[in-house]
């Protein structure tokens, strides 16, 4: 598995902190440093209120501060858990992004990079295998090889598989490359609309989001706002 090569300032900021296949989730303002983020251009006017450059009527409501790590850690004996949704009261939801789909790769859209500094949003991006392959079949010495990668970060906890499949081998190779959680999706905005893997189709508090472009994720956060919640921060939670 590769990186995306990332054009811009911040989405270089954004994979400096991401193992290959793993990701955090980051605050690009605190990455940077305030010079570094002053000089990723602005959007004119918008620049100081920038929420309404992204169609928002209001700004993102601040995230509330979790205790640490709140939600369940394990699912079996030894084994990382495989979740889509974690158990909160928080009314907040999870915005994850695949750097080789249309989400997160700023060589498809620049905008990703520009959205997440103005609106300062807490985001998880996952890079991901170039190639069409999957982890499910795989022997564990390919798939330990594959989620530790070659400089393992030991902040790296969580894992997207690829095409979201996976077996009980890559959650024992996740677990010995120090993987905490498989994160996987119960909505997803990648083919334009807002669709769901299980459930309820409304979001809810908790519900990890697999995003597509900017503009899809402007749009998201619109919902978001009328439903009355917010975007936090996956990493604070799992």
């Amino acid at each position: 598995m590769r990186f995306a090569t990332l054009r811009t300032p911040v989405a270089v900021a954004l994979a400096a902190t991401l193992l290959t296949g793993c990701a955090q989730s980051v605050d690009p303002i605190e990455r940077l440093g305030k010079k570094a983020a002053q000089r990723v251009h602005p959007h004119g006017p918008s620049r100081e209120r920038p929420y309404r450059h992204w169609g928002l009527t209001a700004p993102l409501a601040p995230a509330p501060k979790p205790s640490p790590h709140p939600a369940a850690r394990s699912a079996g004996p030894g084994l990382p858990p495989v979740v889509d949704h974690v158990r909160t009261r928080d009314k907040v939801v999870f915005l994850t992004y695949d750097a080789h789909g249309t989400g997160a790769d700023t060589r498809r859209d620049p905008r990703f990079a520009d959205l997440v500094r103005e609106l300062r949003l807490p985001v998880t991006v996952f890079p991901t295998a170039p190639r069409p392959g999957r982890f499910a079949g795989l022997p564990y010495a390919t798939q330990r090889g594959e989620i530790c990668g070659r400089h393992p970060r030991p902040n790296s906890r969580l894992l997207r598989p690829p095409h979201g499949t996976y077996d009980t081998t890559t959650r024992r190779a996740a677990a010995d490359c120090g993987v905490s959680a498989l994160v996987l999706w119960r909505a997803s905005t990648t083919t334009g609309t807002l669709t769901y893997a299980r459930g309820d189709h409304h979001l809810a508090p908790g519900d990890i989001v697999q995003v597509g472009p900017a503009d899809s994720t402007a749009r998201l956060l619109r919902g978001i706002q009328e439903l009355g919640l917010t975007v936090g921060s996956l990493e604070d939670y799992l």
